[in-house]
């Protein structure tokens, strides 16, 4: 669906909603116009258990923690089964 940066995304799509946390101080964000945040578009890579995937930001996300990431279907599945639910040390990195 549509995320905060004013892009539509599918679940096949390799994306990531940061915290909102994240989102509301990234820096040069004005708190105007959430399309206008420079932290959409950034491209993280994120690794669990010696996986990893590159996810482009795309979105906010109200439940998460200021270093959660809420993944796409398709880039979870890079990840991890999806029985595993929350990926407890997931760690990531801007790229």
């Amino acid at each position: 669906g549509l995320g905060a940066c004013g892009i539509t995304n599918t679940d096949t799509d390799h994306i990531a909603a940061v915290s909102h946390l994240l989102f509301d101080a990234f820096p040069g964000y004005n708190g105007v116009n959430p399309n206008s945040n420079p932290v959409c578009g950034k491209k993280v890579k994120a690794t669990y258990q010696g996986k990893s995937t590159t996810v482009t930001i795309t979105d906010r996300c109200e439940g998460c923690a200021i270093t959660d990431l809420d993944f796409s279907p398709s880039a979870f599945s890079d990840l991890a089964d999806f029985g595993v639910g929350r990926l407890s040390g997931m760690t990531w990195v801007w790229v």
